[in-house]
């Protein structure tokens, strides 16, 4: 098993945040931003009506009203788990210009209460997609492949996911 080490949060620079300052369990908030998702070469969602999950060393979670993702780009994928805050995930397939991402995002049709305002919104894995942006800012996926959080310049780590992150 590795070895557990205590991690070091990285002071935040002006305007950025630390994700060591998110609360666990997590918060859901709106978000302005404009959230904008490329797949096969399209810009395949844009929305300013999105929300973001905010947890303790977690980069944010981006979540898109289904009706910000072009006709056809979502594909109900089989499968699911279990979020111990938000509740049981649903997975979706996403396909462009003839590219297809199986279970590439996910979504809470019911989720927990504090969740609610949510329900069947989408996340994706921003490594899977060709590109997400925050604002016009490309993202940078979580590390590790597991979290589908974005990092953007106005966040601090270090992020969970990350060599040696694991037992945090």
């Amino acid at each position: 098993m590795p070895e557990r080490t205590r991690p070091q949060p990285v002071t935040p620079a002006p305007g950025q945040e630390s994700v060591w300052d998110y609360p666990r369990p997590p918060r859901l908030e709106r978000t302005p931003a404009t959230l904008e998702i490329w797949l096969g070469g399209e810009r395949i969602a844009c929305t300013t009506e999105g929300f973001r999950v905010l947890e303790t060393s977690h980069p944010p979670t981006y979540y898109l009203p289904k009706a910000a993702f072009a006709p056809g780009v979502l594909e109900r994928a089989p499968g699911g788990s279990v979020c111990e805050w938000k509740g049981e995930a649903t997975y979706w397939t996403l396909r462009a210009d003839g590219r297809v991402e199986e279970a590439a995002g996910w979504s809470y049709e019911q989720p927990t209460a504090p969740f609610a305002p949510m329900a069947g919104f989408v996340a994706v894995y921003a490594g899977r997609m060709d590109e997400c942006r925050v604002n016009g800012v490309r993202v940078t996926p979580q590390p590790g492949g597991f979290y589908g959080g974005w990092i953007t310049p106005d966040v601090a780590g270090p992020f969970k996911g990350e060599p040696g992150s694991w037992g945090w």
